[in-house]
């Protein structure tokens, strides 16, 4: 059974360790995940973009199949079932098809505009069940085509941002999705800790996890930090995983797989077994391992 993410991440909080996000991009990587957060008893937030949301047919057969696989997977962790940046249209839908979480991400909007609609969007959410993100200073680098800076987020918006009653909240402390450009000068501890000041004790989101040294993150748990997201990092090895099984020819039209018909699970077998060795390891990393109750 699906959850929203509340209760796994104020447990987080107060157990100092975070809950990974991990984005899925389709059928295999679904199962890779949850049957990798049922090995080691931790909770997990699947992630779903729009533009993942897309390939894989629409949101709700994304909501389906993945209610379909946690109950035939035998899966017994706390799973949330969670949009990912999402626009006020998108938040919107994924209410109604099934979702257990969702993240309204207004903040390229004037910041009025994105309280307005955090606000709606928590009243429509909290009827349903469902638990709900909203954001407070970009996050760098590119995500579904919008671009931003690494922005540190202003104490005083976040704090506005959780009167409205959110659940958790992604606020910028100087991350970037994707991978991290030379000279980085690293997350923005100072600012993380007046965020986490301002906003008494609900839960922070750590966006962009590919890439900050673990000592980065260890010390953003530490500081308040309860959920991380990660994409990249499972996008990188999956993709390194198939093209080393391909250089290796295994994946040519040789006699037997001709005669054969071709089985592309093959193929996808190497890349699924990588998500599986980084998941494992960021779950570790986050402290989330053993913690599902």
């Amino acid at each position: 059974m699906l959850v929203n993410a509340t209760r796994m991440l104020k447990l987080a909080k107060a157990g100092h360790y975070a809950v990974g996000q991990i984005n899925i991009n389709n059928l295999e990587w679904t199962k890779a995940v949850l049957e990798t957060a049922q090995k080691l008893n931790s909770p997990v937030i699947l992630g779903v973009s729009a533009g993942a949301a897309k390939y894989m047919g629409g949101f709700k057969v994304v909501a389906d199949m993945v209610r379909a696989m946690d109950e035939c997977l035998g899966i017994t962790v706390p799973v949330a079932l969670h949009l990912d940046h999402g626009t006020y249209e998108a938040a919107k839908t994924c209410i109604e098809v099934g979702f257990t979480s969702i993240m309204f991400d207004g903040s390229s909007l004037p910041l009025e505009e994105n309280i307005a609609k955090t606000k709606e969007l928590v009243a429509l959410a909290h009827d349903k069940g469902l638990s709900i993100e909203a954001e407070v200073g970009a996050i760098g680098g590119t995500e579904d085509g919008v671009t931003a800076d690494g922005e540190v987020a202003d104490p005083k918006e976040c704090a506005k941002m959780v009167e409205l009653g959110i659940d958790f909240l992604a606020a910028g402390i100087g991350n970037i999705h994707g991978l991290y450009p030379a000279g980085w000068k690293g997350l923005h501890f100072d600012a993380l800790d007046e965020i986490n000041k301002a906003t008494g004790n609900i839960p922070l989101v750590l966006h962009g996890g590919t890439g900050i040294p673990d000592d980065q993150i260890t010390h953003a748990i530490k500081d308040g930090v309860s959920k991380i997201n990660v994409n990249t990092e499972c996008q990188l090895v999956f993709a390194g995983a198939v093209e080393e099984y391909c250089k290796a020819g295994k994946a040519t039209p040789t006699a037997e797989n001709t005669a054969k018909g071709y089985d592309p699970r093959k193929l996808l077998k190497p890349g699924v077994e990588a998500i599986k060795a980084k998941v494992e390891e960021k779950m570790v990393l986050f402290g989330s391992v053993g913690k599902a109750c």
